[in-house]
């Protein structure tokens, strides 16, 4: 057994080797190797000359080029760091969101057998039909149509075979080339390659897991239950595992395709776009769970406009707090309340103890004026967020994930709506939502509530008082009552106070054997040596090594200027 252990061991060793060769080749090839220490590439990396074509490429292509050619997980690393306005310049951004999730399918027999074993029953038992040909396909996984013993028509999505170790290999290697990278960024850089890399992996890892995207589904069908123009597939989950999703199949027209001459008089394009803004808005601010990655090939349209959730692998959080946070912000900025605004940013988390708060406020000040007066449907998010970014990058602002994900998906919301109807405006839909659910949450009703929960919480810690107050008392009369103190941040002056204290204690020793020293020789106590005092010639000698080691020790220290 150790031995198969340890051969397992050597062999993905060695696979890693393999595959860092082969993503360091590609990163020299697409002349990229600047980003890392070419001392430690050169080991790995084979030497490749950029042709004359890649050359004329701009850096931003040739990274998109690169993470094209290493397939799904760059694909995949490419499309989150697309999301990170704050963390690369925006033509970067620009030319990473040209990624595309879109690779031949895999065979049929192949996924017929990953079901088989997923499912533990030979695939006749399982389906009345199960279509051969997949009717979608990307990096991680593939989706067949099937028809239920019972006839209902189901999706069943795949997962690629083989998908996770690679992928697992790959975040290995990133994580590598993360510590790297980070190691050339200057002390004052914010971002953290690594921590991107860390949200990656979590990312990913739960877009592998398809009974986690199975509860996602579930969680949007409830949220939405009440809401007849967005449709969210139903979950077969007897039918799910890990590695195979079986959900309602649901026909429709792509929603960036609706407004083709042949949909036209078939769908409300104007309708389609004012309701996917509001499903965001929701998801976002009342809910706060939301698709973080609302493009169109995620997104199909029923007669007359009725939108459909297929893929809500990647999604994002936000907290209670958070959510009212952001609010806050919203109507600060509305006010143009510079404090307000301040305060708000501090409670999300992103302004951070060292940031210059009257630079921040000009900037702000500035922000504001720029936007502030001219018409809501003049104004685009995505041009907005890109400025708001820009401020925080100057600042060294701090962006939580969830927030870069919020702002994704608005820009893609808009960007859909802009393509659905030329008139379409998102703040416009905005601030209405915004006034109503303001009003929600500080309705009377919502403070009856609120102060229900204060009331029992109350209730509840006076119940507990008298006990917890005996048993203090309690151990106060035992002397069992313990107070600890901790110091943070003090050890190095503790540090240094010592010092200066046995400084001080060694100055006054060598004073007090001069004094008594002199006096000694002044009063020619014996012994003495040609009538002078021998204790006060060998005070005299302790005291000047004393006093040179004292000098040498001050001199060395550093302190002495």
């Amino acid at each position: 057994m150790a031995n198969l252990t340890s051969m397992l061991t050597i062999r993905r060793n060695l696979n890693k080797v393999r595959r860092s060769q082969r993503i360091i080749s590609v990163f020299v090839k697409f002349g990229l190797d600047y980003l890392f220490d070419r001392s430690k590439i050169n080991l790995l990396a084979r030497f490749h000359r950029k042709t004359k074509k890649l050359r004329q490429l701009s850096a931003p292509e040739r990274l998109r080029r690169a993470f094209e050619e290493l397939g799904p997980t760059f694909i995949k690393f490419g499309q989150v760091l697309s999301t990170r306005p704050d963390f690369l310049p925006s033509e970067f951004i620009r030319e990473l969101e040209k990624l595309q999730d879109e690779v031949p399918p895999f065979d049929s027999q192949e996924a017929k057998k990953i079901l088989e074993i997923e499912l533990k029953a030979p695939l006749d038992n399982l389906f009345k039909e199960f279509n051969q040909d997949p009717v979608a396909s990307a990096s991680l996984s593939q989706v067949h149509r099937a028809v239920l013993k019972g006839g209902e028509v189901v999706a069943v999505k795949i997962q690629r075979p083989g998908i996770k170790e690679i992928i697992e290999l790959d975040l290995e290697i990133l994580e590598d080339l993360a510590g790297i990278v980070e190691n050339h960024l200057s002390s004052g850089w914010v971002y953290q390659p690594k921590l991107i890399v860390e949200e990656f992996k979590k990312a990913i890892r739960k877009e592998l897991d398809f009974i986690e995207e199975a509860y996602n589904f579930e969680k949007f069908r409830l949220n939405f239950r009440n809401i007849a123009y967005l449709k969210v597939p139903k979950i077969y989950w007897e039918l799910t595992t890990n590695k195979v999703l079986t959900m309602e199949f649901i026909e429709g027209v792509k929603i960036n395709e609706i407004t083709q001459e042949k949909y036209r008089q078939v769908f409300e394009a104007k309708k389609v776009a004012q309701e996917g803004a509001e499903a965001v808005l929701k998801q976002i601010l009342e809910d706060g769970f939301f698709q973080a990655d609302p493009h169109p090939a995620n997104l199909f349209v029923q007669p007359p406009a009725t939108i459909v959730m297929l893929d809500v692998g990647m999604t994002g959080y936000l907290e209670e707090k958070s959510i009212i946070s952001i609010l806050r912000v919203l109507r600060a900025v509305a006010d143009i309340d510079l404090d307000e605004i301040i305060t708000g940013m501090e409670d999300l988390g992103i302004i951070m103890e060292a940031v210059d708060r009257n630079r921040l406020r000009q900037d702000l000040v500035e922000l504001i004026e720029r936007y502030s007066g001219r018409p809501l449907k003049t104004i685009k998010v995505s041009n907005l967020s890109q400025d708001i970014f820009e401020l925080m990058v100057r600042h060294s602002l701090v962006v939580p994930s969830n927030l870069v994900l919020m702002i994704r998906a608005l820009s893609i919301v808009e960007s859909i709506g802009w393509d659905l109807d030329p008139d379409f405006d998102l703040l416009s839909t905005f601030k209405p939502f915004v006034k109503q659910l303001l009003w929600k949450r500080y309705s009377p009703a919502t403070w009856l509530k609120k102060g229900q929960s204060f009331l029992d919480q109350s209730l509840e810690l006076f119940g507990h008082l008298p006990r917890d107050l005996a048993d203090l008392f309690r151990k106060v009369k035992e002397g069992q009552l313990k107070i600890s103190f901790e110091h943070r941040g003090l050890e190095n002056l503790t540090r240094e106070i010592d010092r200066a204290s046995n400084r001080i204690s060694f100055s006054l020793i060598i004073a007090a054997l001069i004094i008594g020293s002199s006096l000694l020789l002044q009063q020619k106590i014996g012994p003495t040596i040609f009538g002078v005092s021998a204790v006060g010639i060998l005070g005299y000698l302790l005291a000047s090594l004393l006093g040179v080691g004292l000098i040498v020790s001050i001199l060395r220290s550093g302190k002495w200027k």
